[in-house]
């Protein structure tokens, strides 16, 4: 069964890998989450120009590379070039430790084909992108192991009507909120899972009511980003599964802690 929709687990998740230690969104993140022994990684989706699904998370490159542009404007080529370790720092502009050392912007297929085994929440950021991710997913026969995510309602019309596990949207969270919120009846979930975030927008995100809503329908809820331990704890114990986070190791050490 995929871990992702089970229950009774919970899942330690690799926000865009291992964030903390690593440059987001490449495959030494990725990597390096697994080794760290994170249960799945989570991930970011965008299109290129010339209609290539590709793994990064702003429209644009220029928080993560030494170059500006947007990813929709740009060819695969050209994002290739780019050299997404050129930021990342661990000591706050000190050193940057993987500034070329080769690591690039990789496609949706290469995360795929390098991570086979690997449970994967896969944001997509566009409903331009979704076609395009839903052929790689079934192309490599990877249904049983992800979950697609967006908050656009469109990006996820694409994947209704196959075998592929899907998020809640915006909407679907927004509606729920305003249901938990007033004391209504909550709309059955027409999604596998819900991955939320502890606030939206400077609000307070309900997740505790959330998680005892998605465990009444037999859903799952992910929360991201938990990098306090203490906050972890908290949420497991009221009932959320997945815990999305910048630090695995620190995460599996934590959930460790209190099954014993």
């Amino acid at each position: 069964m995929n871990i992702l929709l089970d229950t009774s687990a919970r899942p330690v998740i690799g926000h865009r890998g291992n964030r903390a230690h690593a440059p987001e969104n490449t495959l030494e993140s990725f990597a390096q989450a697994v080794a760290a022994g994170a249960d799945a990684i989570e991930f970011d989706v965008r299109i290129s120009l010339d209609g290539v699904p590709v793994v990064i998370h702003d429209p644009t490159v220029l928080r993560t590379t030494l170059a500006a542009g947007e990813i929709a404007s740009m060819t695969f080529a050209e994002l290739r070039e780019l050299d997404t370790g050129a930021y990342f720092t661990p000591d706050n502009g000190a050193t940057f430790p993987y500034r070329e050392k080769g690591h690039r912007i990789s496609s949706f297929d290469e995360v795929l084909e390098a991570f086979p085994s690997i449970p994967m929440i896969i944001e997509v950021k566009t409903t331009a992108s979704a076609p395009a991710v839903r052929r790689s997913i079934e192309a490599q026969g990877a249904e049983d192991r992800v979950i697609v995510d967006s908050l656009e309602t469109g990006a996820m019309k694409v994947f209704a009507d196959s075998r592929i596990a899907t998020g809640g949207t915006r909407a679907d969270a927004i509606r729920g909120m305003t249901e938990l919120m007033l004391g209504l009846p909550v709309t059955p979930f027409a999604f596998d899972a819900l991955c939320l975030p502890t606030s939206y927008r400077g609000l307070p995100v309900p997740v505790e009511r959330f998680a005892r809503a998605a465990k009444k329908q037999g859903r799952v809820l992910h929360v991201w980003t938990i990098n306090d331990p203490a906050v972890a704890i908290r949420l497991w114990e009221k009932g959320v599964q997945g815990i999305i986070t910048d630090d695995p190791a620190l995460m599996i050490k934590t959930r460790a802690s209190i099954a014993r």
